[in-house]
């Protein structure tokens, strides 16, 4: 093969146009190089955006706790959803026994978390109290000072207070009035274990049916 005899202006052409490869490709690399930190802070961005964009778990739905007593099949503590009425409380009982005065009650109101809800008999006297007492948060059927507490609707706080009557003796009558759906006169405290004729007597200016 001949040998090239390249003279001095062709020889600074070619080393031109090497030169300028060499700074165009350097320009597309440093343009790929921009083009990928954009996009990765951008995914970075979206990653974190994803990450937080969680949907809140529901409340947990609250609850109350009653205590239904009373004419009914299954007098007992049952848990119900929030909202839910008087007449929703003595179906988890088990329904109204036949001797139910449900004309006394108001089954439409709202139960309260602690709440005693007592189902008086047709007859018994108290049944107002008791309805009062139903529908009201635990503890709000107190009376005055000076008036009688009803126990058919007194709750074992409200035993607590009376004269020669311990927590032991006012669980033992809200114990009587649940089983046997409540008293029919006060004479009935008799039957209370802890109570004699002595101190029956000293209740009988405190209490009411």
């Amino acid at each position: 093969m001949p040998a090239v005899d390249l003279r001095r202006p062709e020889l600074l052409a070619y080393a031109a146009c090497a030169v300028l490869v060499v700074v165009l490709g350097w320009r597309v690399l440093r343009s790929d190089e921009h083009g990928a930190a954009t996009v990765a802070p951008a995914a970075s961005a979206s990653a974190r955006t994803g990450s937080v964009s969680v949907s809140a778990a529901p409340a947990a739905e609250r609850r109350a706790t009653v205590h239904v007593v009373g004419a009914v099949h299954d007098p007992g503590v049952y848990r119900l959803g929030d909202g839910a009425r008087v007449q929703d409380a003595i179906a988890r009982a088990g329904g109204a026994t036949g001797r139910a005065d449900l004309q006394a009650i108001n089954l439409a109101a709202k139960v309260a978390d602690g709440q005693q809800v007592v189902v008086p008999r047709r007859g018994a006297p108290g049944g107002a109290a008791a309805a009062a007492a139903v529908g009201a948060g635990a503890g709000a059927a107190a009376t005055g000072s000076s008036a009688p507490i009803s126990l058919n609707s007194a709750t074992a706080e409200q035993l607590d207070t009376l004269d020669g009557v311990g927590p032991s003796t006012a669980q033992k009558i809200l114990d009587y009035r649940a089983a046997h759906g409540g008293f029919s006169s006060v004479d009935d405290l008799a039957q209370i274990p802890g109570i004699g004729p002595k101190k029956l007597e000293s209740l009988r200016k405190q209490v009411t049916v």
